[in-house]
């Protein structure tokens, strides 16, 4: 499990910061984030500032000491800058050195030749879902982002019909198939079986993709008709190199974070010994930060040397990488704020008490209680974390297979409508130049997509198997 998972489950048994009644966090909860909307919608405030804002009005209106709303706050917005803030810096590293050197020329330049036309978005799904099976989904973001947006710049594409499958690949993978946290937390809490787990979540994942991201990028590409952001993009370095990295060098450097962190997992898996020499080696270089730390190391020698760099214009490249992400990270540090606040506000497990006597299926129920937390806090891993705990018992009279399924429900139901309070919903919405609005109507409905599609998906099998 990574350090934000941990610190997640921590913060999820963390004692409320409010004794407020379930009718007045329902208010407080709505009321934040009405302040937060209507804060960017029409005052233009900045995001950062919105959500900062909003999780001080979400206390207020629980009732909360507002020395211990600042504490939750703060602890959020830390804890999360520190799991994934580091991420985003290297990742963006890797992809200035990935454009500058030429190198991302070098892997758009192919694709478009091997798979242009109609075939792009479908290319991009498959290359997503690819790099996001071993990736924690904002990892996957910080990988893929360049290469999408030159794809959709270089290609005259819009950026929804080749961005949404991307994503789409990405989300899937996170939500549903494991070694990702979340599937793993849930699979160790109702007793599952990995492989039949991993099995059907493919089976789930291929028609749920496919929905969300080539078919449903027609339509968005549609609602939202929106160019690659400029200040994203650097201009195409090779015009002005005259030589640049290989294709195979190129996705060596990009794979190599994707290959440790894949081996870490089937090393976790194959060994199942955290005292045992092979497994905490690769514990510690199929950690994210190390792994990613060795891609921006490999590529100042792959990628820049290769592009006749020299040591002072490979430091000045690393330098202007991290500038343009100052504003993503504190945006992304903040909604991590907001969602901590939900939480030691208790608005989960106020959720998980209301949800104790709905007489419904099992796996319905699985499915709306992890809707239902991943509404309220914006994480997915805490909504998959707190409804395979409360779903658990119920596996001990399911088969084998449903018991996967299960675990899948969950899974699909932490997907479900992300919005202003995941750290997510703001990585997608400035690195695609998105306002609020185009951001709901094409990551937001993207994400309830493949929460319905692949939590009907499981219920069909259930018939079924």
């Amino acid at each position: 499990m990574t350090r934000l998972s941990v610190e997640m489950l921590a913060a999820d048994a963390v004692e409320p910061i409010t004794s407020a009644g379930h009718a007045q966090l329902g208010i407080a909860v709505l009321a934040g984030i009405a302040v937060i909307v209507l804060l960017i919608t029409q005052f233009k405030l900045h995001a950062f500032l919105a959500l900062t804002i909003g999780s001080l009005a979400l206390g207020a209106f629980a009732g909360a000491p507002i020395d211990k709303v600042i504490l939750s706050f703060t602890a959020g917005l830390g804890s999360t800058v520190a799991g994934v803030g580091v991420l985003i810096a290297l990742g963006a590293i890797l992809g200035k050195l990935l454009a500058d050197s030429g190198g991302a020329d070098q892997i758009v330049d192919t694709i478009l030749a091997k798979a242009g036309g109609r075939a792009m978005p479908w290319a991009m799904v498959l290359i997503a879902s690819v790099i996001g099976l071993p990736l924690f989904f904002e990892v996957g973001i910080v990988l893929l982002i360049p290469v999408v947006l030159m794809v959709a710049k270089r290609g005259n594409y819009s950026l929804m019909r080749i961005g949404i499958p991307a994503l789409a690949g990405l989300s899937v993978m996170h939500g549903l198939i494991p070694p990702h946290p979340g599937p793993l937390v849930a699979i160790d809490a109702v007793k599952a079986n990995l492989g039949l787990t991993l099995a059907l979540g493919v089976l789930v994942a291929i028609p749920t993709v496919i929905i969300a991201g080539p078919v449903f990028s027609k339509y968005a590409a549609r609602w939202v008709d929106v160019p690659a952001p400029d200040k994203m993009i650097p201009t195409r370095a090779s015009e002005d190199l005259e030589k640049r990295p290989g294709f195979g060098v190129t996705i060596a450097t990009v794979m190599l974070p994707v290959v440790l962190m894949l081996s870490k997992a089937l090393v976790d898996i194959i060994v199942d010994d955290p005292t045992h020499m092979v497994q905490r080696v690769f514990d510690v270089i199929g950690s994210p930060l190390i792994a990613l730390l060795a891609a921006v190391i490999m590529g100042m020698f792959t990628l820049g040397r290769a592009a006749g760099f020299t040591k002072d214009r490979i430091s000045t490249t690393v330098e202007k990488s991290l500038a343009p992400i100052a504003g993503i990270l504190l945006i992304v540090g903040a909604g991590g704020g907001f969602k901590q606040t939900l939480i030691d506000s208790g608005v989960g497990q106020m959720i998980l008490e209301i949800s104790k006597d709905w007489s419904i299926p099992a796996l319905l129920l699985a499915w709306l209680i992890a809707v239902a937390i991943r509404l309220a806090t914006g994480s997915a891993t805490v909504a998959t974390i707190s409804a395979a705990g409360l779903v658990a018992p119920l596996a001990a009279d399911m088969s084998t297979a449903h018991v996967s399924l299960l675990v899948l429900a969950i899974g699909a139901g932490s997907l479900f409508f992300s919005h202003v309070n995941d750290a997510g919903f703001w990585l997608v919405k400035e690195y695609f130049g998105l306002s609020v609005g185009q951001t709901v109507k094409t990551w937001s409905v993207m994400e309830t997509i493949i929460s319905v599609v692949a939590g009907g998906l499981v219920l069909l099998l259930s018939l079924v198997i």
